[in-house]
């Protein structure tokens, strides 16, 4: 059997037809409309037309806070045209087939359970390193959503002590990928708005100081949370996502930095943390959409 898998982000809507055990047999791209839902959906459904012959149904990954069970966007994060918005009946007008929808960051953890860094851990955590930090939490080998579906909507935590915050103290800012690089363009004088981590990791693998020391504090900063999480849910592994993660040299800041963090730490601490890398990335929320396709409802509570 044959799926249509989508993902849908702030740029692009990338796109794949995939098997039941998650074979990529054809791939593609087209960029996210940013001015309205009618024309997502239309985009949507051109992809659709191309192959509604051929698939079980539509297997979508989204931004937002969303109620997976009812299809409903209850916000749409940067898309915000999806803000309470009915997704899956709106598109099923359009694409008259079995449509199911989850929120990205919980599609990335549901693919390190299904065959990733979580599959043999009945309690994980996933953090993607993106334009935020998003992320699932995995409990009893089931996505634990919360009350109110925001369950593992890390980039709102918030970083400092006072109420006198602004975006800046939110860990979505901190932890954020701009978080290395803007620092490091402002500091060198770069002036290219396409320097992004793959040019930031590029002065960091060839030892430059300042890039060096961004990135220490930058870790610092990320494991301060992963500390707090494993305070609250002591899971088995927390596995570190996004496309930043396929850099060596961030995990291995992580690494140090976390074992100074325990080593320095004043009282008997909680377990360790188990840090992990994430084994999907680029094509995670497409995994995970697929699985949450596949499995019973009943099975994410």
């Amino acid at each position: 059997m044959k799926y249509l898998v989508i993902d849908i982000g702030g740029s692009f809507i990338k796109y794949a037809i995939m098997t039941q055990i998650a074979g990529f047999l054809e791939k593609g791209k087209i960029p996210t409309p940013l001015d309205s839902i009618e024309k997502l959906i239309e985009n949507i459904g051109e992809i659709y037309d191309k192959y509604k012959d051929e698939i079980q149904g539509i297997a979508i990954s989204i931004p937002g806070i969303i109620d997976s069970e009812r299809g409903y966007a209850y916000t749409g994060g940067s898309l915000t045209y999806n803000d309470d918005k009915e997704i899956v009946k709106l598109t099923q007008k359009r694409c008259p087939t079995k449509i199911s929808i989850e929120n990205d960051g919980k599609c990335a953890a549901l693919a390190e359970l299904w065959q990733g860094s979580l599959k043999d851990c009945d309690d994980g955590v996933v953090i993607v390193l993106g334009t935020g930090v998003g992320g699932g939490i995995i409990k009893d080998r089931k996505l634990h959503k919360g009350k109110h579906f925001s369950a593992g909507e890390f980039s709102f935590m918030l970083t400092n002590d006072n109420f006198e915050y602004t975006v800046d103290d939110l860990w979505g800012f901190k932890n954020s990928y701009k978080n290395l690089t803007k620092p490091f363009a402002k500091l060198k004088n770069i002036t290219n708005n396409d320097f992004d981590g793959l040019a930031f990791f590029e002065f960091v693998n060839n030892g430059d100081k300042e890039a060096i020391k961004i990135l220490d504090q930058y870790t610092k900063g990320l494991v301060k949370q992963i500390f707090n999480l494993q305070c609250i849910l002591d899971p088995e592994k927390i596995a570190i996502g996004g496309g930043i993660s396929e850099q060596d040299i961030l995990m291995e800041y992580i690494q140090k930095n976390m074992k100074e963090h325990y080593n320095k730490y004043p009282f008997n601490s909680p377990p360790r943390a188990k840090i992990v890398r994430c084994k999907f990335r680029n094509d995670s929320n497409l995994i995970g959409a697929l699985y949450n396709f596949l499995i019973p409802k009943e099975f994410n509570k």
